[in-house]
């Protein structure tokens, strides 16, 4: 039981009910919405309510990350499930599902239920585990998709693996098809630009690096798409990098293959560029591609091909990071920047607001099937409190997350968190 809430005269921005408006946010004592909207006050304030006036602010549904890696178990010297956490909550996400990318993997039900019940203990958000799709995460043999997806699993995916054997494959979407669970995977040829840390291009070759090209990305998502038809399974492309991409979703899509497709934060708002003098925090997997490529996505992210933006948190330690570039180890963390990079491409006027949060938030919460993305009555409270226009500047000192590789290191943001609440409960305050 909750103290009961009224957040007054802010911005309401709720894409699940397509709400723009000023107006008052009421939250019971049992951590629910009892209304949001303009009309919202004329239901009058619950007794020992606690009000806050937000004059300036907005409020949107708390921010849904639905790739982060964590290193509980086995490598919680870089993140636990709490420190993520408090990593999430510092950036409005209230709800992100944990990849089983971990030591061991998450291929069984005990280990979904270690991460159930530590979030449960510890976490200041809801962490819901995503189970790995085959043992081990070696691509060989599929998991026990329906026990694990009753013990709590809300999707299945090799993590930072694909699957490279297409039989495999097609008896793991065609189990998942039949409990009715959601195949996340990343594509990325595991011959073609196997040894590639960058984009390849024209700037490769200045670097003397070795590239991985588009295709080693494109070839692979064909073959899921296509696989995913034959099965009619519920396929979610993780994490796309180049237009083509992109395109093929959509013809995919015409075709009535069941797909869905995710972005990082990083893909919309960096570009090749930015790896300046091998810096390796811009060391990621898909690699950072070109401006135009990174222009291209923003446009199918406003369009709607591509459904929700992730954050693709991986956190690395010095040991991994500060290294020559092509033995960099990459990944880059951002629950924390999550919101504030994405509203540059709000700023610019590249993407809407209302379309901007739908792909935070609500989109991601529709595809996984979690209690979340809605400001509606009778949902849960995980709200994000944004001030939409304050200037501020990324400190590494200030990170929460227990590893600093972040990208966007001394970056200057206009936008930024200022309280995130989970069931009601403040658990954020800038």
């Amino acid at each position: 039981m909750t103290r009961p809430l009224v957040l007054q005269n802010l911005r309401i921005v709720d894409p699940s009910r397509k709400l723009d408006e000023i107006g008052t946010i009421i939250v019971g004592d049992d951590g629910r919405i009892l209304a949001a909207g303009k009309d919202a006050q004329n239901q009058g304030v619950p007794a020992d309510a606690f009000v806050k006036d937000c004059a300036g602010l907005t409020a949107v549904p708390g921010l849904v990350d639905a790739r982060v890696f964590v290193g509980e178990p086995g490598s919680e010297h870089r993140e636990t499930i709490e420190s993520a956490s408090r990593a999430a909550a510092t950036g409005g996400v209230t709800s992100f599902i944990a990849m089983p990318d971990t030591d061991p993997v998450i291929d069984d039900i005990a280990l979904v239920e270690f991460v159930q019940k530590t979030a449960r203990d510890k976490a200041l958000v809801n962490v819901h585990p995503a189970a790995a799709l085959t043992k081990g995460l070696l691509g060989q043999e599929m998991t026990e998709i329906g026990l694990l997806r009753d013990a709590g699993a809300v999707c299945f995916t090799n993590g930072r693996q694909p699957v490279h054997d297409t039989l495999v494959l097609r008896r793991a979407m065609t189990y998942a098809r039949e409990f009715g669970a959601v195949v996340a995977l990343g594509t990325r040829d595991k011959y073609l630009g196997a040894n590639g840390v960058m984009n390849e291009g024209l700037l490769a070759s200045w670097l003397g690096l070795p590239g991985v090209p588009r295709e080693a990305e494109i070839i692979p998502l064909e073959r899921d798409l296509r696989i995913a038809g034959l099965t009619r399974a519920a396929y979610h492309a993780a994490e796309i990098s180049v237009p083509e991409s992109a395109e093929t979703i959509r013809i995919a899509r015409e075709r009535g293959t069941n797909v869905t497709c995710g972005i990082s934060i990083n893909h919309l708002t960096l570009n090749e560029n930015d790896i300046g003098e091998y810096r390796t925090f811009f060391k990621l997997s898909p690699p950072l591609r070109t401006e135009d490529d990174r222009v291209a996505m923003v446009e199918a992210l406003a369009d709607g091909t591509i459904d929700i933006i992730v954050s693709s948190h991986d956190p690395q330690d010095v040991d991994t990071k500060r290294l020559p570039f092509a033995d960099a180890a990459d990944g880059a963390i951002g629950l924390e920047t999550l919101a504030a990079a994405a509203l540059r491409l709000y700023h610019s006027g590249e993407v809407p607001l209302m379309r901007l949060i739908d792909a935070l938030s609500t989109r991601p919460s529709a595809i996984f099937g979690l209690d979340a993305g809605t400001l509606k009555p009778g949902a849960r409270a995980d709200i994000a409190v944004i001030d939409l226009d304050e200037p501020w500047v990324l400190h590494k000192e200030t990170l929460v997350s227990r590893s600093k590789n972040t990208p966007f290191e001394n970056a200057r943001f206009t936008g930024r968190v200022v309280q995130t609440y989970v069931a009601g409960e403040l658990v954020h305050s800038a």
